[in-house]
């Protein structure tokens, strides 16, 4: 299952707090620590993503804007 940024960021705060708590057992705390990391990639990817798009958006501002078949700004993938 893919969560979004938002459902992400908030499980990440739920494990910060429960490691933070300091009653975590060390072999909780290494599993929530792990899942943490996997979060903080899927957050990462995300805020990248977006980055990219309005990136792209910005770049395009000199010509007209270009819509899609549901009339929302049309992006290019972004390639470095």
């Amino acid at each position: 299952m893919t969560l979004s940024y938002e459902q992400a960021f908030q499980r990440l705060e739920k494990i910060l707090e429960q490691m933070n708590n300091g009653k975590t057992p060390l072999e909780e705390s290494l599993k929530l620590f792990e899942e943490a990391e996997n979060l903080m990639r899927t957050c990462t990817h995300a805020l990248n993503s977006a980055e990219q798009k309005i990136d792209q958006l910005i770049k395009s501002r000199s010509q007209e804007i270009v819509l899609d078949q549901n009339q929302k700004p049309k992006t290019e993938p972004f390639c470095v």
